[in-house]
């Protein structure tokens, strides 16, 4: 094929006369954007991506989750998966326990494997781990769902959202002293997963960093909610160090730099310090780290109910004016402002990559949309 021919099947031109108004370089830069079309996003890891994996038996299927339709969304409705998928211009992955060997048209732009309330190792949730969430996307691969051409035209993003520290402390009562080893042993399997799904083809890895697990309400109740426990968070920065430096050493590893990561703590801090600042024009409610779904009984969450079917928690008045949904998850508008704050860094890791997205579909997402 000439480079007309390939100038013409771009849709750049009408005749193969029209490649003289390109130089080489420009050429081979919208040759290269061709070829590096990104239309796939799949999915490993917890809640904070998780859009229906966990079974209906689990509270994220159950009201007030996802308001008047549960979703099997940690949220009264959309999370940070469905805006991610938005600034790619494609649907929201489906969640691979739904697809059940659907029509393969169902699963072109990617598959969530996450599953809320899982880590790098087992915890107190039963469903699957990270590791066990990699082998079902291989599985998927040696059956033929996608091959290598698929692969290559994919991103992967990665959440690690605190469930193996709160496994740690709250159910194999670890020590403080202990933290330190422990997030290590963390990492260190977290690197293993991120270096099995770039061995499937996938064109581009991407780990989010940890949330400030010190502002999460769970924490900042014991601070009437308008602080964030800053022990516990410079806990997670000592996290997000050690994953900065796993992800170096996966790249020294290559020659094309597969590995990026999103901060997604930065987003959350920022997003945190403008909604408390001085003279701002406050988007969410006061204070600023309370839920809208909030727990009214010792050891209760947000649905729970007690013996006789009572309501064991509040719900505000609506959902957008709060920051988060419920003790460890924001809601919709929450993760909307969020992912904006992200979408910078977002777009940069594209553009780096040469990898042109479909125009945004961002505009369906509106504060006031339910998914």
């Amino acid at each position: 094929m000439t480079k007309a021919d390939m100038v013409d099947n771009l849709g750049l031109g009408a005749t193969r006369s029209m490649t003289g108004l390109f130089s080489h370089e420009t050429f081979l830069l919208l040759l290269s954007m061709s070829y590096n079309h990104i239309d796939k996003l799949f999915l490993f890891g917890d809640s904070y991506l998780d859009t229906g994996n966990n079974n209906s038996t689990v509270r994220c299927w159950k009201f007030p989750y996802g308001m008047a339709v549960p979703t099997g969304r940690y949220s009264d409705g959309l999370i940070f998966t469905d805006f991610l998928a938005s600034f790619m211009g494609i649907e929201s992955p489906m969640p691979y326990t739904q697809w059940n060997n659907l029509s393969k048209r169902r699963v072109t732009n990617g598959m969530n494997f996450a599953h809320g309330g899982t880590g790098v190792f087992d915890t107190w949730m039963k469903e699957g781990n990270m590791t066990t969430q990699i082998n079902a996307f291989k599985q998927y691969i040696a059956d033929g769902v996608y091959n290598k051409s698929d692969l290559e035209e994919s991103i992967a993003v990665v959440s690690n959202a605190g469930n193996d520290y709160t496994q740690y402390y709250e159910v194999d009562h670890g020590t403080h002293e202990g933290y330190q080893a422990f997030v290590a042993k963390v990492i260190d399997q977290l690197e293993l997963n991120l270096r099995e799904i770039r061995k499937t083809g996938v064109k581009k890895v991407v780990m989010l960093t940890m949330q400030p697990l010190g502002c999460l309400p769970n924490k900042a109740r014991t601070l009437s909610y308008k602080k964030c426990d800053t022990p516990l968070n410079n806990d997670t920065i000592f996290h997000n160090k050690l994953l900065r430096k796993a992800v170096q050493r996966l790249n020294s590893e290559t020659t094309d730099s597969p590995f990026d990561i999103l901060d997604l703590y930065g987003a959350f801090m920022s997003v945190i310090s403008k909604q408390a600042g001085e003279g701002t024009s406050a988007e969410f409610g006061n204070p600023l780290l309370k839920p809208c779904c909030t727990p009214t009984a010792r050891n209760a969450l947000c649905g729970s109910v007690d013996a006789n079917g009572v309501k064991l928690y509040t719900l505000c008045a609506n959902p957008n004016d709060n920051l988060f949904w419920d003790l460890y998850h924001p809601t919709q508008s929450g993760w909307q402002t969020i992912s904006s704050a992200l979408k910078p860094s977002f777009d940069e890791l594209m553009q780096c990559n040469n990898f042109p997205r479909r125009p945004s579909a961002s505009a369906f997402f509106g504060p006031g949309n339910k998914y």
